[in-house]
């Protein structure tokens, strides 16, 4: 199954990012429970984050993460989305 890079870029929102966050990593934690995220969590200075996943198709990860309650919240200000080919991983 393809896998997939997505970054995020945050809007300035951040205390509604923090009133939200609980239900977005419970969201994650859905996704990485059901094998779809592979691995995700926030660059340090805080604007924005990576997260790994795999899906059928990029248009299906759309669907998947449009789901995200950060995205629905409009918190993601840049949500790009690129194939990968991890060659060397330890997970």
């Amino acid at each position: 199954m393809p896998t997939f890079a997505i970054e995020y870029q945050y809007d300035d929102r951040d205390a509604v990012r923090d009133r939200v966050r609980p239900a977005h990593r419970a969201w994650l934690r859905s996704l990485l429970d059901s094998g779809t995220l592979v691995a995700s969590g926030p660059f340090a200075d805080g604007s924005g984050a990576l997260l790994i996943a795999v899906a059928e198709t990029e248009e299906r990860l759309g669907e998947i993460f449009d789901a995200d309650p950060f995205h629905l919240e409009g918190l993601v200000a840049e949500r790009s989305v690129r194939g990968w080919d991890p060659v060397l991983r330890s997970w």
